[in-house]
């Protein structure tokens, strides 16, 4: 799209399992709404979440300035296998390593131990013959005639897309982009991606897994990316189209279509971005980031303003919380944990008579019983109108009208008949063992980062997080909730404050001992020429930010840590700087150093990234002079005291600053209901944020 002569206005649009949120922001107004999820065709919960916030606002497509968007299309497709059919064109000898994987069993015990499919099978999964080293040297020539044989197979197989994974292609490309020439002529049309492009890094394993998944998803995202945007053009939209990315920046269009998979976490991360900026706006130094939605909820670390950042992410784990159990995909990302713990999640008696909770969901379709859309298994959603936590005829901005007694229903048949248990009861035991995996979740979470959880402050958004926060601070025993304006659609409001931004990796292995500041410049060089092709397509002339890291490790170790490094030349002076970056970084995590070691570099990051918007703090509120009268009263089930209260429920837009509230107590807006339990009282800060505080005796 071309630039917009809009009025500065700024549209967001973030696609969940469950529910599609938008936010429109216009000078000081935020409008936004939540739409039903249309899986079977995502542009069109897009379109008519636009047209509502767009008609809500009075504005018309000419008004908007930029478009951002973030979706779970890519990740759905992994974990789904609905993908495009995939062949990997590897060296000779080296078809297996995705089936090797490393080579060893992530549950040590289960002898039935699930592991990920692959998403290539091993009949497409052709050798070529070539060789290059690790330096990049060429030791086996491409040899042409093996790659003209794989042309009747590639047809024969009907073969959609080709993912080009050569050994050490990172170190020197060559042999992969005439693979990729001679592809491209014979097989007009076809898709195409190369590891030297999706993930140029050392790890065979992670970088055949990464490029497979990209070339996996490329033609579904590529479609649904040409037909949104040619949708938003035909109903007059001409402003800049971006995309958020897992690491949270934005891309540009083009980007996107071709690296999908730095999409896959686009709106966790978006949640993280808002966490981020709250925290900076209120001061705060560690923040746990909570974000529940209708299919999963998230759980990010957030320190001095910052989310942990990682280059791992697995998709698909065949078991919940067991690293390994999924494919893995190198991407920036923001370090986070997921569980399939949402409003849609489903809820059943396992093999053992036990109450299990997800990760099935029953999404927009069916959806939850109480929707009426045909679903008949209870789900969380289901459990929190049980417990009077939901105003059925306000949910979703009354977008959707609840059904408490087919809610009911449902908990009764599924649950409590079969564990003699009377409707709330039943429904609690659902809602309990959701918030209790989510606190097993952050715990360990917490314990693999070395972090505490208990003192940090938790920022809940999403349409199910404020819900659940105040029991799950209670099992964290976390002090202090902030739910943000807009929590409902918490990630879109986050990607309107995220940067145009792009991350490039290279490995390229030095040891600190024989530092090469040539060879250090030329690869940051090379980098720094990738981003600021990228950038210039996002934001053309805007001043830009730089970072930059080193991956590094003592010689012989199995694993690295990132160490950030001085932007700009690199003199031999910075080798030692290194080393004393590395050492400070390493004595962090592990709590010692090994003296004597030598240190080597592994891979090499830049960034580059348009400057964030300024963060103004929030003074503290004076005690408002208005009186607040609650809307009535509601019968709410209160975990802490375990039986029905009278709960007085207030409307979020009838709070100002200043204003208390004691719980139990609700407070209820367009997207969301924020339920304040016994244990703790509320108060309303300068920006309308209502921040739950533990009452000293509770």
């Amino acid at each position: 799209m071309a630039q917009s002569n809009g009025s500065g206005a700024r549209l967001a649009v973030d696609i969940g399992g469950t529910f599609t949120d938008v936010a429109l922001e216009h000078g000081d107004q935020l409008t936004t709404t939540k739409t039903l999820t249309t899986p079977r065709a995502p542009e069109q919960g897009v379109l008519t979440g636009i047209a509502k916030v767009l008609a809500d606002a009075k504005l018309s497509p000419a008004d908007i300035a930029i478009l951002i968007h973030g979706t779970t299309l890519a990740t759905n497709a992994l974990i789904e296998r609905k993908g495009a059919k995939t062949a990997l064109i590897c060296t000779e000898g080296f078809r297996d390593s995705l089936e090797m994987a490393y080579e060893n069993r992530f549950e040590q015990y289960d002898i039935n131990v699930d592991r990920p499919k692959p998403l290539v099978p091993r009949h497409l999964r052709l050798p070529v013959t070539e060789r290059i080293s690790a330096s990049g040297d060429v030791l086996i020539e491409l040899a042409e005639d093996t790659v003209h044989a794989l042309i009747p197979v590639l047809r024969k197989e009907k073969i959609e897309s080709v993912a080009i994974g050569l050994i050490h292609g990172y170190a020197n490309p060559v042999h992969e982009l005439r693979i990729a020439e001679i592809l491209r002529r014979e097989l007009p049309g076809i898709s195409l991606s190369l590891a030297s492009e999706v993930c140029p890094e050392i790890r065979e394993y992670e970088r055949q897994s990464t490029t497979c998944a990209n070339a996996y998803v490329q033609p579904l995202m590529a479609r649904y990316l040409k037909e949104l945007e040619l949708a938003l053009q035909q109903r007059g939209f001409s402003c800049p189209f971006f995309l958020i990315t897992s690491g949270g920046g934005l891309t540009d269009l083009e980007t996107a279509r071709r690296l999908p998979i730095r999409l896959v976490e686009s709106g966790p991360a978006g949640g993280a971005i808002l966490a981020s900026r709250v925290a900076l706006e209120l001061g705060l130094e560690s923040v746990l980031s909570y974000d529940m939605g209708g299919t999963t909820a998230k759980v990010c670390l957030i320190d001095d303003g910052l989310p942990l950042k990682s280059r791992t992410f697995e998709v698909d784990r065949a078991y919940r919380f067991m690293k390994g159990s999924g494919l893995p995909v190198r991407i920036p990302v923001i370090e986070m944990v997921e569980i399939g713990a949402g409003g849609g999640s489903i809820a059943a008696i396992d093999s053992l008579g036990r109450i299990a909770v997800g990760p099935e969901s029953a999404g927009s379709e069916p959806g939850p019983a109480c929707y009426g859309l045909g679903g008949t298994e209870p789900t969380v959603t289901d459990a929190d109108t049980v417990l009077g936590r939901i105003d059925p005829s306000v949910f979703s901005g009354g977008s959707v009208n609840l059904d408490p007694e087919k809610a009911a229903a449902a908990v009764a048949q599924a649950i409590g008949d079969k564990l003699n248990m009377d409707q709330d009861l039943a429904a609690f035991g659902i809602v309990e063992m959701v918030d209790e995996n989510m606190a097993n979740a952050a715990r360990v979470h917490a314990i693999e980062w070395g972090k505490d959880v208990a003192s940090r402050t938790m920022i809940a958004f999403g349409g199910a997080a404020p819900l659940h926060a105040a029991r799950l601070g209670e099992k964290l025993e976390i002090d202090r909730i902030v739910i943000p304006t807009g929590a409902g659609v918490g990630s879109a409001i986050g990607f309107l404050k995220a940067p145009v931004a792009y991350e490039v990796v290279r490995s390229r292995y030095m040891r600190l001992s024989s530092f090469d500041a040539k060879v250090a410049n030329a690869v940051m060089e090379e980098m720094r020429a990738e981003a600021q092709a990228i950038l210039d397509q996002g934001a053309p002339g805007a001043a830009l930010v730089e970072t930059a890291e080193a991956f590094m490790r003592y010689h012989g170790q199995g694993h690295e840590i990132s160490v950030a490094i001085p932007t700009g030349r690199l003199t031999e002076v910075h080798g030692r700087e290194l080393r004393q970056a590395f050492t400070t970084a390493y004595e962090a995590l592990y709590g010692r150093s090994i003296p004597g070691m030598d240190i080597e570099v592994l891979s090499w990051t830049l960034t580059l990234s348009t400057k964030p918007e300024p963060v103004t703090v929030i003074e503290p509120t004076e005690t408002s002079s208005g009186s607040l009268l609650a809307k009535g009263t509601r019968s709410l089930f209160d975990p802490g005291l375990g039986k029905r209260v009278e709960a007085a429920v207030y409307w979020r837009d009838d709070l100002s600053p200043g204003h208390r509230i004691q719980g139990p107590a609700v407070v209820v807006e367009a997207q969301t209901t924020t339920v304040i339990s016994a244990a703790f009282e509320a108060e309303v800060n300068a920006r309308g944020y209502v921040i739950l505080e533990r009452r000293r005796n509770a």
